[in-house]
């Protein structure tokens, strides 16, 4: 798992155009969902198209864990024998979710309605990130939590013996803390409402429908009310993963910055809850577009084409395109380097208790490679240096951080000098192929000694 073990510094060296086509791994906001409600199912739920990276698998152990078998039948098809509604078993050890924040909050949420307790850990970074916003509304249902100081883990959670329907108004933007929410609503009795006041990525919803939850979404000037009907009985589904928009990123504004570039990234989900990045894109000037548009499994899928694009211009993001770029600033921060005049991105305080502050991590790294970045709590502001100009050179602290990694990977390509991060490790959590991925499209990447 990430954070563990010897670190592997990796190089990304300029390079000629990237060509061809780029099929990334399956999406891990639904590969995480797909195993939880699997997992709460009756039946055997199967599933192609899962992202075997160290997150997800991580959740599939935490899986079996609380009494659901899973197999892995190879080649991305997994199918999860289901234990039904409030029916989790105690796990015997502790629950290790390595570095994803997205499992360790599912999963506590999960289980916080069922009489059971479960202990929880991950690598540094997830150790250091705080978990108060999602057990907060947890004890709201009678849950309760014991972790170290600043509601960090390891954390102990008890779940509740006589749990009770919330109504809860998420404070800040985040479909974790409103799916945590909605997994502990389905073993409460009565209605569990959530409320947002900025729609956040909605696959727990969408997802919840398909395996037979009685939910409603509507759109008020209260904001976005969902209400779930209580203890229902999950029945199993077939569910074919999309491939992760998220992973698209990297080889799409890779594709963006480097002279010559064409590469189509096949079957992309394109939920309007996650697409911010490409229609940023696109505000920003580049060549890129949809293909084959299509419906699969309930969400909106597309062929994506990105070509070199040199006459990107930066643009102020609205700050309510936020939710659904939010994983993507980090390379987007990259294309803006590359791009002509100032990147100005408001209302990203999210980005600071990520992975690593993503913020800080990005403008430190674009920094030491010869760009100018302004920041504040909430905010950040790329000053590009047009095609060509970035200048390289440096070596990042990559923070234990996936992202972060491969965003400097991505400036590597187009830079005048080579980019290097110190720990190419985490990669792995998301996008294990990412390294021969984007080797087979030209890019010249290396690991150190190797």
């Amino acid at each position: 798992m990430s954070g563990h073990g010897t670190p592997i510094p990796m190089t990304s060296s300029p390079c000629g155009p990237l060509t061809g086509t780029a099929p990334v791994p399956g999406d891990k906001s639904i590969s995480h969902r797909a195993l939880i409600l699997g997992a709460l199912s009756i039946g055997e739920t199967r599933i192609t198209g899962l992202l075997e990276g160290d997150d997800v698998l991580d959740t599939a152990r935490a899986m079996r864990a609380f009494g659901a078998t899973v197999t892995d039948h190879g080649g991305g098809a997994w199918s999860v024998q289901g234990v039904g509604v409030g029916g989790f078993a105690e796990p015997d050890g502790v629950i290790d979710c390595g570095n994803s924040g997205t499992g360790v909050r599912l999963i506590m949420g999960a289980m916080a309605t069922s009489p059971i307790t479960a202990t929880f850990t991950g690598d540094a970074s997830l150790n250091g990130r705080p978990m108060g916003r999602v057990t907060d509304p947890l004890a709201l249902f009678g849950a309760h939590a014991v972790g170290r100081e600043g509601g960090r883990l390891p954390m102990t959670i008890a779940g509740a013996h006589d749990p009770l329907p919330v109504r809860y108004t998420v404070p800040v933007p985040s479909a974790q803390v409103k799916s945590a929410v909605l997994l502990a609503g389905l073993n409460a009795p009565g209605e569990t409402i959530v409320i947002e006041h900025e729609p956040t990525r909605d696959h727990t919803e969408r997802m919840l429908s398909g395996f037979g939850a009685e939910i409603t979404v509507e759109d008020t000037d209260e904001g976005r009310i969902i209400t779930l009907q209580g203890q229902p009985e999950l029945q199993a589904q077939q569910i074919a993963v999309p491939r992760d928009p998220s992973s698209a990123a990297f080889p799409v504004c890779a594709a963006l910055i480097v002279p010559g570039s064409d590469v189509l990234v096949p079957g992309i989900g394109l939920n309007p809850t996650r697409a911010g990045l490409f229609t940023t894109l696109r505000d920003m000037g580049a060549d890129l577009t949809y293909e084959n548009e299509r419906i699969e499994g309930g969400e909106p899928v597309a062929d994506l084409r990105a070509r070199y694009s040199p006459d990107m211009q930066g643009i102020s993001v609205p700050p309510d395109r936020a939710a659904s770029m939010i994983d993507e600033y980090p390379v987007l921060s990259v294309v803006a380097a590359c791009a002509r005049g100032v990147t100005d991105m408001q209302g990203v305080k999210e980005l600071r208790v990520k992975e690593s502050d993503r913020i800080d991590a990005m403008a430190q790294g674009l920094r030491a490679c010869g760009v100018i970045v302004d920041d504040g709590p909430d905010w950040w502001r790329v000053h590009g240096l047009g095609a060509g100009g970035v200048p390289g050179g440096a070596t990042v602290a990559s923070r234990l951080d996936h992202r972060i990694a491969m965003a400097f990977m991505v400036l590597g390509m187009a830079a005048q000098q080579p980019v290097s991060v110190d720990d190419g490790r985490p990669i792995t959590t998301s996008f294990p192929i990412f390294e021969p991925l984007m080797a087979d499209l030209g890019a010249q990447l290396s690991r150190s000694g190797a």
